[in-house]
């Protein structure tokens, strides 16, 4: 990650209760539904997007056509995208060009060099896309990006980074019952080609006062869990990790697009081992995971 770049996120964990969102897509069906559940659970919604329709409101929120417009007008500075993948690689890169540096992306089945476009533009402009294919990012009790169900998630001291939604919800719900709680928990997404990688997400974790331990959440195929690794040897905080799919059969995807083992590369198992040669406590179960951070004290 550039220099610049880190210091612009390290001061927040990418959302929290001063973000200023912007929904891009607001006037269609899953951007107004969605936009109605973010502000109720009092996420700062300032503003939509949906060419040729400026002047309308969703929800009491301003609709714009342009980025540029809504940016300049709103000081909007995180992007929530719900358009059709097809549409992605312009809204994100009109996002990323209006200066907007947190820019979720909801949608899945993003062409792969649709997605390479945009991780250059992103990586030029010092910003950070999450997604294709995420559930989005929450900071429980401060701010709801995306679509995760906020009944799973309770304020605390632990952050979760994963590639699946479901399994955000469920290591949430773990950790709430439990009584740890989470910081923020990010959904990088599903999709084979990702904005944002595991160990710049641990990057911000390690830098975050709050959060005193990372539950990592991986998923079979893709290498984006062996780049992990290397930040994992050098983080202050423990990193608890799980990968699902451990008896998945290779040549079947398993949910999501990028969810596939193909050769010999992408098993859940060869995940875990070199994760767990960096340092990080294998969690083989979700009841695992505060049994271990127990033993941890954390």
């Amino acid at each position: 990650m550039p220099r610049q770049r880190k210091k612009e996120l390290a001061v927040a964990i990418l959302v929290d209760e001063n973000s200023r969102v912007v929904v891009q897509g607001i006037t269609g069906g899953a951007g107004s539904f969605h936009t109605k559940r973010m502000l109720e659970y009092g996420t700062k919604v300032v503003a939509g997007t949906s060419p040729g329709k400026a002047g309308q409101n969703v929800e009491g929120v301003p609709v714009f056509d342009t980025m540029a417009e809504c940016v300049e007008a709103t000081r909007a500075n995180v992007s929530v995208i719900f358009l059709p993948a097809q549409f992605v690689l312009d809204g994100a890169v009109e996002a990323i060009r209006a200066g907007i540096k947190v820019v979720v992306v909801v949608p899945e089945h993003i062409p792969l060099v649709d997605m390479m476009k945009i991780r250059q533009e992103a990586r030029e402009a010092g910003a950070l896309v999450i997604g294709g294919n995420t559930a989005g990012i929450i900071s429980p009790g401060k701010a709801n990006v995306g679509i995760m169900p906020d009944i799973a998630f309770r304020p605390g001291r632990v952050g979760t980074v994963s590639r699946s939604g479901s399994l955000t919800y469920y290591v949430a719900d773990t950790l709430s019952s439990s009584g740890f709680g989470e910081t923020t928990c990010v959904g990088l997404g599903g999709d084979p080609i990702l904005g944002t990688t595991f160990e710049e997400v641990l990057d911000l974790f390690d830098k975050d006062p709050h959060t005193r331990a990372v539950v990592l959440v991986g998923e079979i195929g893709g290498v984006y869990e062996e780049m992990a690794p290397p930040r994992i040897a050098t983080m202050t905080k423990p990193v608890l990790a799980m990968v699902a799919g451990v008896h998945a059969p290779r040549g079947k995807r398993m949910g999501h697009a990028g969810a596939i083992i193909e050769g010999t590369m992408g098993t859940a198992k060869e995940k875990l081992r070199a994760l767990e040669e960096a340092g990080a406590h294998i969690a083989r179960t979700f009841l695992d995971i505060p049994l271990i951070l127990t033993r941890l004290g954390v």
